[in-house]
């Protein structure tokens, strides 16, 4: 079909991604979506998002790691909540103008929902990136303290050789927002004191593949709650095709 309304998204090593097969699948299953397409735009740096931007018939992408936040300079206006995050995972194109939002939170916050985790008294957030932003930003808005943990230690995060067992006391949300443990290093997790961690504590991954992550594995050995991201990224991906929709309706 001729001139289909093209979707994509923007990362860095993506050929595993859930976006594109979840999207096609949308597409391919809905009539009025029968006219679009998506495609991962695998790029090695942020320069390169100008050819991007440059594909013909282009109304919408998703952006993942490592581009939430080099992203934000290439677009031309970005949503209050996104700007107050500091990243953005979803592109509208409107008469030509590049609009950037944040979806992530909405994903993120749906999750913890449907799995039932409430009443958290702290967060630990593994990372600093793009990811790590959306959940201090979850954090600041439900008035819970949390902890930056990083490998790059500074006034605002902390390092993963300072925690210690009052980070871990009470009910305890430890997210990673890394790639670590991500498909093909499954052997890997972050550098976290596992004997500290107890059955109070909940572990979020935001990795999705492998559907079980070696933190994951971890924690359940202590007797912890665990979820991986997979929820997280079909509610974000959701919210980007309303958003999508609303644009070009």
């Amino acid at each position: 079909m001729k001139n289909k309304k093209q979707f994509g998204l923007i990362g860095k090593n993506i050929e595993y991604s859930f976006s594109r097969r979840f999207f096609l699948e949308k597409f391919n299953s809905n009539d009025k979506y029968l006219n679009f397409s998506y495609i991962n735009y695998d790029i090695k740096s942020i320069e390169e998002v100008d050819n991007v931007f440059k594909q013909k018939n282009l109304c919408g992408l998703n952006v993942t790691i490592p581009y939430k936040e080099k992203i934000i300079n290439c677009l031309d206006e970005i949503s209050d909540q996104a700007k107050e995050i500091g990243a953005v995972n979803t592109i509208c194109f409107d008469n030509q103008r590049k609009i950037g939002y944040n979806t992530d939170i909405f994903g993120f916050s749906k999750s913890l929902e449907i799995n039932e985790i409430n009443n958290i008294d702290s967060v630990l957030i593994l990372g600093s990136g793009g990811a790590a932003k959306t959940i201090s930003y979850f954090c600041i808005n439900n008035n819970i303290p949390y902890n930056i943990v990083s490998r790059k230690p500074s006034n605002s995060y902390i390092s993963y050789k300072s925690l210690n067992e009052k980070h871990f006391i009470k009910k305890v949300l430890i997210v990673n927002c890394t790639p670590i443990g991500t498909f093909p290093d499954i052997d890997r997790c972050p550098d976290l004191p596992y004997n500290l961690i107890n059955k109070e504590n909940v572990i979020f991954d935001l990795v999705y593949n492998p559907s079980e992550t070696l933190l994951m594995k971890k924690g359940k050995e202590r007797g912890c709650k665990t979820i991986n991201g997979h929820e997280m990224l079909r509610f974000q991906a959701e919210k980007s095709l309303e958003l999508w929709a609303e644009t070009f309706k």
